[in-house]
C-alpha cells in the first residue's frame, strides 16, 4: 500500500524532535537485567504483580486448526524492485506537509515531500539474505501499488528511460532475476500481482495477459516459479496505481477476472489464484472513505457478473493510517494507545469481516492476509520500535486462531513498518519477534484460553519437536505477572529497556547480529514446574514438552 490522499496535516516538528531524542535507547547491562528479572521472580506477592494467576494446561488445549508452513511471510514492494518514490523516513523529515501542500496525486508518478527516491533494492546483499533466511520458509509477495502499472521490459537492453503509454514504471529482466534469485536463496515461494493498467487492456478496455505471460515465461526460463498471484493489488481502490480507466468498477473487474482465470487454467495451471485483495473495510470508520478517497466495496466486487472466484480469499489489514496521512481521528493510532486492548483487537474485527465475506462469496476457501502492518502509509514512528512487537505478535497469533492460512507483513525492508532497516539492513525489533516465531511456532493451532486483562495467550505445536507445545504469553501490563506451568519448560522472554527503543533483549541478553552478519543461536532459559514470573511489558514463548493430546 503506497497511496496517499488530500488530508489536513499539522506541523510535526515537536513530535519528530521527540523521536530524534529517542534514537539512542537507554542501555541496561545484561547483568542488571538478569538481576531485575530475578527480583521480579522473587517478588511474587508485591502490589505490582498481577493477581488471579493463570494456569497453563497444555493437555487440556483443544486443537482449533492448522496454518500453512509459510504462514509468517512478507512483502517486497514492487517500488523497491524497480526503484521509485516511497515513504520518506521520519528521521529525514523536518515536518509533515502543510494543508496547503497536500494534494491528490498518484504516488507512482509524482514527487512529494512525503516520499524519497529509492534505488532498486539489492536483494543479493549478504545481511539481507541472512536475515530473510532466518524467517524461512516464507512466501515473498512482490506487489503493491506500483505493480498495477508496471511494464515488464522483456529484453536484456538498458532500462527504458520512460514507461510506454498505459504504464507508469518499468521492470527489467535483471531486476526480476534479482527477485527470483532471492526467493531461491531464502527457501521462499513467490507471490505476485500483475499489471492491470491501460497498457495491458484491449480495445474494449478488458484486461489481457500479454504482460503477465511474459513475466511468467521469463520466470520459468531462469528456474523460478510463481506459486500464487492476485490479478490486482487492492482493487477496492482501482485508481491508486495510475493509468487506469477513469470509470473502472465492479463489472470491469468481473470481466478481467474471468479472463485471468481462463488464462491461469490454460497457461499456468499450477499457480494458485488469490483475490479480491480488498482493503479498508471491517471497522466502524472505514478507510479510504475516512480520508476522502473513493472506493469500491468487496460486496460490490464479488457480486458482479460473472462472479469472481479465486482459490484463496485475500485481503489486507490496516487498523490505522500513519501520521503522514492523517493526524487525528478514529483511523489513527497514538503511541500511548499502542498497548490498548481495543487497538490490538482491531485486526480481529477486520478478519471477522472478511471471513464473513469469504463465507458468502467463496465458502470454504482459505483466508490469506497478503498485506498488513502497524499503519498504512509507511507506518508511524513507533512501528520501528519494541512497542509495536506486541501488536505484531498478537495479530500474527490471533490471525492463526481465526483461521487465516498465510499472514504477509508489509514490508521486509522499506519504511518505518519494515522488519529490517532499509538503509542499514539491520534488524528492527519486529524482526526479532518474527525470528522467534519462525524458530518456535509450528503449524498446529491450539486454544490456549482467554488470558486476563492485558494478558494474551496463544499456543502452537513447537516447530520441529513432536509432542511439544509452545505458549505465547503477551503481557501488556505495567506489572509482572505470574503463571503456573505443569512441567519443566524452556522460557524465551523478550523485553526492552524502553518501550519506544530499538534494543531487544532475550532473557536479558541483547539480540544482535555478529561481525559476519550471522544470526544468534536462540536458547531458552530452563524453568521448573510451578509458578513462573513474567516481567512487565514482556513477550514470552514457553515451550513445554508435554503437549496437547
Amino acid at each position: 500500500m503506497e497511496w496517499a490522499t488530500p488530508v489536513q496535516h499539522e506541523r510535526a516538528d515537536q513530535y519528530l524532535n521527540t523521536m530524534k531524542l529517542r534514537k539512542t535507547p537507554i542501555l541496561i547491562g545484561s547483568c542488571c537485567v538478569g538481576l531485575l528479572l530475578a527480583c521480579q521472580a522473587g517478588n511474587k506477592g508485591s502490589n505490582e504483580t498481577v493477581e488471579d494467576m493463570i494456569t497453563i494446561d497444555p493437555k487440556g488445549m483443544r486443537k482449533v486448526g492448522t496454518v500453512d508452513e509459510r504462514f509468517q511471510s512478507y512483502n517486497v514492494e514492487m517500488v523497491e524492485v524497480v526503484g521509485g518514490e516511497f515513504w520518506r523516513p521520519y528521521k529525514y523529515m523536518d515536518s509533515l506537509p502543510s494543508p496547503e501542500a497536500a494534494s491528490t496525486y498518484d504516488v507512482s508518478q509524482k514527487e512529494n515531500p512525503m516520499y524519497r527516491k529509492l534505488a532498486p533494492i539489492d536483494l543479493s546483499d549478504r545481511r539481507l539474505v541472512n536475515l530473510a533466511k532466518g524467517l524461512a520458509p516464507a512466501y515473498v509477495r512482490v506487489s503493491g501499488t506500483w505493480a498495477n502499472a508496471v511494464h515488464f521490459q522483456d529484453d536484456d537492453g538498458p532500462p527504458a528511460e520512460k514507461a510506454p503509454a498505459g504504464f507508469v514504471n518499468v521492470l527489467t529482466r535483471s531486476a526480476w532475476k534479482g527477485v527470483v534469485d532471492f526467493v531461491k536463496a531464502t527457501d521462499s515461494k513467490l507471490v505476485v500481482s500483475f499489471a492491470v493498467s491501460n497498457g495491458v487492456r484491449d480495445a474494449h478496455g478488458v484486461w489481457t495477459p500479454r504482460e503477465a505471460q511474459q513475466l511468467v515465461d521469463y520466470t520459468r526460463s531462469i528456474g523460478g516459479d510463481i506459486a500464487a498471484a492476485e490479478l490486482f493489488n487492492e482493487p477496492t481502490m482501482p485508481a491508486a496505481g495510475g493509468a487506469m480507466p477513469a470509470s473502472y468498477g465492479s463489472r470491469d473487474l468481473a470481466k478481467d477476472v474471468a479472463v485471468f482465470k481462463a488464462w491461469v487454467k490454460s497457461k499456468v495451471p499450477g499457480m494458485m489464484t488469490l483475490g479480491p485483495g480488498s482493503v479498508g473495510e471491517g471497522i466502524p470508520v472505514e478507510f479510504p472513505q475516512a480520508a476522502g478517497m473513493s472506493a469500491i466495496t468487496t460486496d460490490s466486487l464479488m457480486s458482479a457478473e460473472p462472479r469472481p472466484v479465486f482459490d484463496g480469499f485475500s485481503y489486507h489489514v490496516y487498523g490505522a493510517v500513519s501520521m503522514r496521512m492523517l493526524r487525528e481521528g478514529p483511523f489513527t493510532i497514538k503511541a500511548e494507545h499502542a498497548l490498548d486492548d481495543a487497538w490490538l483487537r482491531k485486526s480481529d474485527a477486520i478478519t471477522r469481516y472478511y471471513a464473513g465475506r469469504r463465507d458468502v462469496y467463496m465458502p470454504g476457501k482459505p483466508l490469506w492476509i497478503t498485506e498488513t502492518a502497524e499503519a498504512a502509509g509507511g507506518g508511524d514512528p513507533f512501528a520501528a520500535t519494541y512497542l509495536d512487537c506486541f501488536r505484531y505478535l498478537y495479530q500474527l497469533a490471533s490471525s492463526a486462531r481465526h483461521g487465516v492460512q498465510v499472514h504477509m507483513h508489509n514490508t521486509l525492508a522499506a519504511s518505518e513498518y519494515s522488519l529490517i532497516d532499509q538503509d542499514t539492513h539491520l534488524p528492527k525489533p519486529n524482526y526479532w519477534a518474527a525470528f522467534l516465531w519462525a524458530k518456535l511456532m509450528g503449524t498446529e493451532v491450539y486454544d490456549a484460553g482467554e488470558g486476563a486483562p492485558g494478558l494474551y495467550l496463544f499456543a502452537h505445536d513447537t516447530k520441529g519437536r513432536k509432542g511439544s507445545i509452545t505458549v505465547l504469553v503477551i503481557n501488556t501490563n505495567n506489572a509482572a505477572t505470574g503463571i503456573r506451568i505443569p512441567s519443566a519448560a524452556e522460557l524465551y522472554t523478550m523485553t526492552s529497556p524502553e518501550l519506544q527503543g530499538t534494543t531487544v533483549l532475550l532473557n536479558g541478553q541483547e539480540l544482535q547480529l555478529d561481525a559476519n552478519d550471522a544470526l544468534p543461536a536462540i536458547h531458552g532459559r530452563p524453568v521448573s514446574a510451578g509458578e513462573v514470573s513474567l516481567p512487565p511489558r514482556s513477550i514470552s514463548f514457553i515451550t513445554l514438552e508435554q503437549g496437547a493430546e
